[in-house]
């Protein structure tokens, strides 16, 4: 992980450009974290007692993206990806029988749809509701970041776990 593949967010910009910004530099770290693993790797759990995987969290983060700006943000209807045995409960971590090239086409996907829902809303005060909750795309952008950032913490440990990368 030498060389950076990410898009530095703009040091001198608007609001709106510098949270979408911050939002895809962290989507990009994700990605910088799973990249050159095997199937294996990303599957393995790496800080006992915990299951986390660096395939849960794709999973995850791709239900993430999928809920704030599809369900919130849009009020779409759109069903969870890994949906668990109850109603209400989600099963994105549980890697075991998970197809990684799916996981990762559908979080690819999502990002996308939410980049998309994101320069497609009039401004940052756009809302969008859950139940009786409302959220303004800048909650949800920002959300989005503080959800990126606390995951990619997790990532960088399991990685450093697997074989010793490390990096911000």
């Amino acid at each position: 992980m030498n060389d950076d593949p990410r898009n530095r967010p703009p040091q001198v910009g608007g609001e709106r450009a510098s949270l979408t910004g911050f939002l895809q530099y962290q989507r990009e770290t994700l990605a910088m974290k799973c990249a050159g693993l095997t199937d294996a790797q990303l599957r393995e759990p790496a800080v006992p007692p915990s299951d986390l995987t660096l395939l849960g969290l794709v999973r995850h983060l791709a239900e993430v993206e999928r809920s704030w700006f599809r369900r919130v943000l849009r009020d779409e209807v759109a069903p969870a990806h890994w949906p668990g045995p109850n109603p209400g409960e989600f099963a994105e971590f549980e890697v075991a029988d998970a197809d990684t090239e799916e996981a990762f086409r559908i979080w690819h996907e999502e990002c996308a749809r939410s980049r998309d829902a994101a320069d497609a809303a009039e401004s940052l005060d756009v809302t969008g509701s859950y139940g009786d909750e409302v959220f303004s795309l800048r909650y949800i952008l920002t959300h989005m970041i503080e959800e990126y950032a606390r995951h990619n913490g997790q990532a960088d440990l399991i990685r450093e776990c697997i074989d010793g990368v490390t990096g911000e």
